[in-house]
């Protein structure tokens, strides 16, 4: 599996949005990222702001984001499937009551 490498800017925003209130777990699907490279992040970040994550990274967010959408889509072709056999199975029910009538 590819080691995926973030950005400065990518590793503060996921550190502003866990200080913003969001849960770990939320910040960590949003990021792709597990919890314990998170943790790490953060120990580095307060270890020192100035000199935090001096490396290169690779912008992964966009990578994070069609993952996202993907599943999303996902769920969403899931949750349509049901609805429509649902929907079907209720005409078939209700085709069946009109012709005992």
């Amino acid at each position: 599996m590819k080691k995926r490498m973030y950005s400065r800017e990518i590793k503060i925003s996921a550190l502003n949005d866990l200080r913003s209130g969001k849960s770990v777990a939320e910040v960590c699907r949003e990021y792709q990222v597990k919890m314990g490279v998170l943790y790490r992040w953060k120990r580095e970040y307060e270890k020192d702001p100035e000199h935090a994550f001096s490396g290169k990274g690779n912008i992964a967010t966009s990578e994070a984001k069609i993952a996202q959408y993907e599943r999303l889509v996902g769920q969403l072709y899931a949750e349509n499937r049901l609805l429509k056999k649902a929907l079907e199975r209720l005409e078939s029910l209700q085709a069946e009551r009109r012709l005992q009538r």
